[in-house]
């Protein structure tokens, strides 16, 4: 993620000026203004992906209430409340940061913070999405232990992988204090080697796209397999009712995932690279923070929202026709006595 802290100092130029002895730079060269309006163009879409976050978040509310507070706690659960709350401690603090003016001016220190943890936090939600992910092709393949094997054994070589490239693509980040035209103060992470930087941000889009593709394919296969098996017995079940229910959220992540990849590795390329502050590359690199918070944020706790709500959508299903089953009974027991009378 691409970070680039830009804060209007309060006050007029002549106050707002750092003593001769700090680290901060202090330039009045016209040159920065394109950095300046980059900025301003990404921290735009930084707050629309934010905002949106939230607000997606305030519309499902309700069914997390009923759905997953109230409901008998699970490693599911803890799953859905860590990517679900992650997102949006991260939306607030990307809102805080872009929008609102702190208490304190960001300094080198705390940018290097946010950007550590922005990038780990990421890390880690891609962690929690493949459990996820794992837990649900476990459960569609009847819980084959040489299916979960297969599945954790892969996962763990690609994080142990990716693991690594974050911690050198961390090694390679830095940050500047700057004072730009004798108003804004501008904190900037950049990178050492920039062409590393790209090569190590890569390997991690790549394997991840890898696995996500066969987590698809695994999906599709046991859940062709199914529904070919009731249509051969000519019988509706509610197993294939539930397989359609998970490919349908399935699905819905794996292209917006695949989505995210094509953008993020289209913009590693050398092209949009090398004209970072154009206001184009601004906007590409703003649809990519829309598109991975939706990923990552939205349609992540849906894979287990989805299914919590067809299931509970089958229990109430359930107990309608148990209850008009009842009620039937009742009335041709009482048809029965009226005529016995």
């Amino acid at each position: 993620m691409r970070s680039l802290y830009v804060h209007q100092v309060p006050g007029s130029p002549e106050r707002s000026l750092p003593s001769s002895n700090s680290m901060t730079l202090i330039s009045n060269d016209p040159s920065w203004w394109p950095i300046l309006n980059a900025n301003l163009i990404s921290s735009y879409f930084i707050v629309a992906a934010s905002v949106a976050l939230m607000y997606d978040w305030a519309l499902t509310f309700g069914q997390e209430i009923e759905l997953i507070w109230r409901q008998r706690w699970s490693l599911m659960t803890f799953l859905y409340l860590s990517v679900r709350y992650v997102g949006i401690v991260y939306a607030v603090v990307n809102i805080l940061v872009n929008v609102t003016v702190p208490t304190f001016l960001t300094t080198d220190a705390v940018s290097l913070i946010i950007a550590y943890a922005n990038n780990w936090a990421s890390d880690i939600v891609n962690v929690i999405l493949g459990v996820i992910m794992i837990v649900r092709l476990h459960a569609m393949y009847q819980r084959s232990r040489k299916v979960l094997t297969f599945l954790v054994v892969i996962f763990v070589a690609i994080r142990i992988v990716n693991a690594v490239m974050a911690g050198l693509k961390m090694m390679q980040i830095y940050a500047e204090e700057f004072v730009l035209s004798g108003t804004y103060y501008m904190c900037m992470i950049g990178y050492h080697d920039v062409g590393e930087f790209l090569s190590l941000n890569s390997v991690p889009w790549m394997l991840d796209t890898v696995w996500e593709a066969l987590a698809l394919c695994l999906a599709v296969w046991v859940a062709a397999k199914h529904l070919r098996e009731l249509r051969q017995h000519s019988t509706s079940s509610v197993t294939g009712d539930c397989f359609t229910a998970l490919m349908k959220t399935h699905v819905c992540y794996f292209v917006s995932f695949v989505a995210v990849s094509c953008f993020e590795l289209s913009f590693l390329s050398p092209t949009l690279s090398a004209n970072f502050y154009l206001p184009e590359s601004q906007v590409y690199a703003g649809f990519i923070q829309i598109f991975t918070l939706a990923q990552m944020f939205v349609l992540g706790p849906r894979l287990i929202l989805g299914v919590r709500e067809y299931h509970a959508k089958l229990v109430a299903d359930s107990d309608a026709a148990t209850a008009m089953t009842s009620i039937a009974f009742q009335e041709r027991v009482h048809v029965a006595i009226s005529s016995s009378v």
